[in-house]
């Protein structure tokens, strides 16, 4: 029997503890007000333009670029499919319940926990190995159809969501530049913190040969 299958339990918890955490840290970063990550800027924008929740538009756009996969001859995962749905959902329970930061030093101290958590959830949903997030499968996509590097796919297409975000309204500041600088590095660690190894193997060791799995799970 696979160590996949051994460690199935466990997987299953770390996948769905993860995105719950990513979708309740994303939602710190919205009441710090001192900026979002790169696709929340997007969909704060969106969010702005429709009057829907920002885990509403999350849920939207992660089906739309879901369907984008078709073309790029991806196959989702059951990560895939849970990240569209559950990461909007946290988000928008956790908004409901976390008012806004209202002072700077608590502002700085909600943003830093934001992304710290973040990191740890990155890590738990990655080391579960079911897939890649519908966002990083676009990218991981275009770098097979097109040849370019996974660098250059991701930079393009959060440069692109990143400016059309804030031509809508979405926040963008300190937040989204320390996010930037800190989240790989966070990601590594947490990675290696819920690695989940069998004899002779490990999810990080994976994770590591496969460019698409070391992105961020969105």
């Amino acid at each position: 029997m696979s160590s996949a299958s051994v460690h199935l339990p466990r997987r299953l918890l770390q996948l769905y503890a993860g995105l719950t955490l990513y979708g309740a840290s994303s939602a710190l970063l919205v009441r710090a007000g001192l900026g979002l990550e790169p696709w929340n800027v997007l969909h704060q924008g969106l969010a702005e333009l429709t009057g829907l929740t920002i885990g509403v538009v999350s849920i939207i756009v992660g089906a739309a670029v879901l369907l984008a996969w078709i073309p790029l001859r991806q196959r989702p995962g059951l990560g895939t499919v849970s990240n569209v749905f559950v990461v909007g959902l946290a988000m928008d329970a956790t908004l409901a319940v976390v008012p806004d930061a209202r002072t700077l030093p608590v502002q700085i101290l909600v943003m830093t926990t934001g992304i710290v958590l973040n990191g740890a959830a990155t890590g738990l949903y990655i080391a579960a190995r079911f897939g890649p997030g519908p966002r990083d499968g676009l990218m991981t996509g275009l770098h097979r159809r097109t040849g370019r590097s996974i660098r250059l796919m991701r930079t393009l297409i959060e440069v692109a969501v990143v400016a059309t975000g804030f031509l809508l309204g979405g926040s963008l500041g300190v937040g989204t530049v320390a996010y930037a600088l800190a989240i790989g590095p966070l990601a590594q660690l947490f990675l290696r913190v819920f690695a989940i190894c069998g004899p002779g193997e490990c999810s990080t060791a994976v994770a590591g040969r496969t460019p698409g799995r070391v992105i961020l799970p969105r």
